[in-house]
């Protein structure tokens, strides 16, 4: 006798996106609806996963606005849920100012007034990268796996717009 098939399920795996004034403010907003957006998918303030992904959102909003500023034009934070982790994605405008690769960032001189950011999504991040974005601009892009990832997505399996399906075999 041979075993049943697998069960297929399909899950959602939740998106926010929103564009945000390349302003501190717009920076410190960014930061405060990512933690809000987390806490509603159940990644709980002061949760590891919650914590990490503060500092990173923080500190890639305010490179967004530090360096990737281009007057009158916003950048994105966009959050989702693919399969086993947290993703989070900051895009700016500006394309000739990019950052450092993961793996070539250096430490900033003990007094410098900066340079400690991407330092410190390289510590919190799973994983990141650089991508180009056409139009011209740039997107940087971290992920911080999430071990009940399976289980929070369960949880939020309602399809809707801006939902992206997922197939998930037990």
């Amino acid at each position: 006798m041979t075993a049943p098939p697998a069960a297929r399920h399909t899950l959602t795996a939740p998106t926010f996106a929103r564009r945000f004034s390349s302003t501190p403010l717009g920076a410190r907003s960014a930061r405060h609806l990512a933690l809000k957006q987390l806490h509603a998918w159940g990644i709980r303030y002061g949760s590891e996963e919650s914590e990490r992904a503060a500092v990173v959102v923080a500190e890639l909003a305010a490179n967004a606005v530090t360096h990737g500023r281009v007057p009158g034009r916003d950048f994105e934070l966009r959050l989702s849920l693919p399969t086993g982790s947290l993703r989070i994605e900051i895009t700016d405008t500006r394309a000739e100012r990019l950052p450092p690769r993961p793996g070539t960032v250096r430490q900033a001189r003990p007094l410098a007034e900066e340079g400690r950011g991407l330092l410190l999504v390289d510590a919190l991040a799973d994983r990141w990268e650089v991508q180009d974005r056409r139009p011209p601009g740039k997107t940087i892009l971290a992920e911080i796996d999430l071990p009940r990832w399976l289980s929070l997505v369960r949880r939020l399996g309602v399809t809707a717009p801006g939902q992206v399906a997922v197939a998930v075999e037990e």
